[in-house]
């Protein structure tokens, strides 16, 4: 039998990660004849071979695709017969508003860190890359993803580097970010007004300035961080006086994975991610204390391995194992990019300033992630994860998703996928809604989206919600709640009716009232609330989520009326009387005290209560602080009888009841977290009765509390119920766009919206 000429299209994430250099080998290898070229839908081969080779090719190439490479599909097609004498790459085409994936930044691998020290141009080269690393989103901008459409336009490769990225065989065969001592970007540090541009100098001053206890400003992948010795207490101390940043913990580097497992405790899974190659922000359970200040009040250790090759070249030189690495950025403000920012914005906090001059055109602050149920969960979904799109079972071509107010993403639609911006932040000030805005406008272009319809929260003050309003296109608002759930059915092609149990602390409802502690039947296209909290009540409104003495209060006023003595208790010891009195008057004449449902409330309530945190110092430090102390092994909870709404009184009265017997606060907590395990359950069944519903969908920043998390899905599953949850965005806010832009593609397609 001749060979046939046959036109395979591979789509998913295959640019910039050596592609076409692999399948030019693999052709090769087969012998066949064709060609392989990019353009802005995918990559498309034709090639002569027998039809049951061409199967086997395909069968390789899925099998044996770079590690970075995420295949979505591979079509194959016979067409008309063409005599090819050899196998070329073709140059990239772009010919349409369809659009392949883009790759993420991707951390240095193993094979450069080994060029790092034998290549003779580029020995110790700090931006060292390869097809199978370094930057892409952060410098593209345009697609596709070539040279003259990244940061790197403006640096001309020397003879060696172009001979490189020219040979077919070579690993760094279009390797668009490739450069060398010679004629790549530079590193430069400014200190005490001096600028040093020497890199032998550069490292050794750093390395000086770490080991003596200062502080840097160090430009990464996707921005700038601020750098310290984690085991320097005077050091972390320092700079969290000059961040301003009290108690938030910081995320910690450590030299290697053995360094790391002498400070936390890992297993098989969390290993496997630290290592990866998106190298993110894993959540571990501390085994030896840093300095005191790197995390206090928790057990756990925000950890990070190098990613970077200067990351590698500083701690073979560094006297300590590990460095605190924290956002390069001022309170509430985007992570900063550019070298005259920093010394703007950092100069005040840090002693010197380390750049490099290759643009960040793409802001990525690193992203964090936690292992639960052997599953990897997402807390922050930025650097290694974007611009990666979720795909969906629903069109949603043209849709806008403006996401929520706390740790804002957005979500562009593009024909069966949802590309979600990076982690943009709590929309609280203009530069994080500048970020917000010029984001979305290199989205729109990248990604050749052009809003049809816009959706949002139903929150009426939330900027996003303006912003939303602003467009005067068709415009759909989305319960808070119901785009939690909606983002956990989007992620798993989920169309149907299911129990949706969403926890957090704060939701515009339906009602006008804080919601956050709902249990709900949802769907794509609308959702029915079957039970929740008790509503309570917050003195001072927003006062209250950072004084969470202020809810605590409030119930012992319910519960005790005036028999209450406030000096019995010891979290209001620290409070002045004088306010403690004010906020007695307001609750009895009912002045600024709005009503909430929200699991994040009650969390912070029975915190301070057990005087673990009577001031939220950063969000969700209270209930953060509550999870860390509970006592393993204790399997008792507190009995509630479930009512059409779940009664808080009678849990904080078993509670007080508890304080009053002397039993421990560590057991206490461990009580009430499995309470609100078993109202889970509880919840979940009594649905289940009347509906005959058995997929249940958890969603919402309470389910980021590991033991809450692990144990209702146990239990969830051990009484019959199928559990899902987010994988491929945040549980917390950052996923709200996500459940967003499914909604509305349903309801368009329901209601021609």
């Amino acid at each position: 039998m001749s060979s046939s000429t046959f036109f395979i299209e591979i789509k998913g994430r295959v640019q910039g990660v050596g592609f076409r250099p692999f399948i030019y080998r693999l052709a090769k290898e087969k012998g066949f004849g064709g060609w392989v070229m990019n353009d802005n839908t995918g990559v498309k081969i034709k090639i002569n071979a027998e039809h049951h080779d061409v199967m086997r090719f395909t069968d390789t190439i899925r099998n044996t695709a770079p590690e970075v490479a995420e295949i979505k599909s591979i079509d194959v097609v016979q067409t008309e017969a063409e005599a090819f004498f050899d196998f070329q790459i073709r140059k990239s085409k772009n010919h349409s508003q369809r659009i392949t994936e883009i790759s993420p930044d991707i951390a240095i691998c193993k094979d450069c860190l080994q060029d790092l020290k034998t290549q003779t141009h580029r020995i110790n080269y700090p931006l060292i890359n390869c097809t199978n690393c370094g930057p892409r989103f952060s410098i593209i901008k345009e697609i596709p993803y070539d040279r003259h459409q990244t940061t790197m336009h403006h640096f001309q490769m020397c003879n060696r580097c172009k001979e490189e990225y020219t040979n077919i065989l070579d690993r760094r065969f279009h390797a668009q970010p490739v450069a060398c001592n010679h004629c790549g970007p530079q590193y430069e540090l400014l200190a005490e007004g001096v600028k040093y541009s020497n890199f032998k100098n550069i490292l050794s001053k750093t390395v000086s300035y770490l080991n003596e206890g200062k502080i840097i400003a160090l430009k990464s992948t996707g921005g700038y961080h601020l750098v310290c010795d984690a085991l320097n207490i005077h050091a972390v101390e320092t700079l969290r006086q000059r961040k301003l940043r009290d108690a938030k913990p910081f995320a910690v580097m450590f030299r290697d994975i053995n360094t790391l497992e002498k400070y936390a405790h890992l297993n098989k899974n969390e290993k496997t991610l630290i290592q990866s190659w998106i190298k993110p922000i894993v959540l571990l359970k501390e085994r030896k204390m840093l300095a005191p200040s790197v995390s206090p009040g928790l057990n756990t250790i925000g950890a990070i391995l190098p990613y970077m090759p200067f990351h590698y070249l500083l701690f073979e030189k560094l006297n300590t194992p590990a460095l605190v690495l924290t956002s390069g950025n001022l309170s509430d403000e985007p992570i900063v990019i550019s070298e005259q920012e920093a010394e703007r914005k950092l100069g005040s906090i840090v002693d010197a300033i380390i750049s490099y001059n290759r643009e960040i055109h793409n802001r990525t602050d690193d992203s964090v992630s936690f292992i639960s149920n052997q599953k990897k969960r997402i807390i922050r979904r930025s650097r290694g994860y974007v611009p990666n799109p979720v795909s969906l079972n629903l069109n949603a071509e043209n849709i806008f998703a403006t996401g929520g107010e706390l740790k804002n993403t957005f979500c562009l639609g593009k024909d069966k996928s949802a590309i979600l911006s990076p982690y943009i932040g709590d929309m609280k000030n203009l530069e994080t809604s500048d970020f917000f805005e010029s984001t979305l406008r290199r989205f729109k272009k990248l990604f050749r989206v052009q809003p049809e319809l816009i959706t949002c929260d139903m929150h009426p003050d939330y900027y996003t919600t303006k912003f939303a309003e602003s467009f005067g296109l068709p415009l759909v608002k989305i319960q808070h709640h119901h785009a939690h759930i909606a983002s956990v059915l989007a992620e798993h092609h989920i169309d149907d009716k299911v129990i949706g149990i969403s926890f957090d602390g704060t939701g515009y409802g339906l009602d006008g009232k804080i919601w956050g502690s709902e249990f709900m039947v949802c769907d794509l296209n609308e959702s029915r609330r079957h039970f929740h909290f008790d509503y309570m009540k917050l003195p001072g409104g927003e006062k209250a989520i950072k004084e969470p003495w202020r809810i605590a209060l409030w119930f012992l006023n319910k519960l005790k009326g005036n028999s209450l003595d406030t000096e019995k208790y010891e979290f209001l010891r620290s409070v002045p009387n004088d306010h403690i009195e004010m906020v007695l008057q307001a609750i009895q004449k009912g002045i600024n005290v709005p009503e909430s449902c929200g699991a994040g409330r009650l969390f912070d309530a029975v915190s301070a209560l057990l005087n673990v945190c009577t001031i939220n110092r950063y969000e969700a430090e209270a209930p953060m602080r509550l999870e860390a102390m509970i006592q393993q092994g204790i399997a008792e909870w507190y009995p509630i009888l479930f009512e059409p709404t779940i009664p808080l009184d009678q849990l904080i009265a078993y509670i007080l009841e508890d304080m009053d017997n002397r039993i421990s606060p560590e057991i206490i907590s461990a009580k009430f977290h499995n309470t609100i395990i078993q109202l889970i359950l509880e919840g979940a069944k009594r649905i289940r009765s009347t509906t005959g519903i058995t997929r249940v969908a958890l969603s919402g920043g309470t389910f980021q509390n590991r033991y809450i998390l692990e144990h209702s899905e146990n239990l969830l599953e051990e009484n019959g119920f199928k559990v899902f949850t987010n994988l491929q965005v945040p549980l917390n806010d950052g996923g709200i766009s996500l459940g967003q832009l499914a909604i509305a593609a349903k309801r368009r397609i329901l209601l021609c919206v």
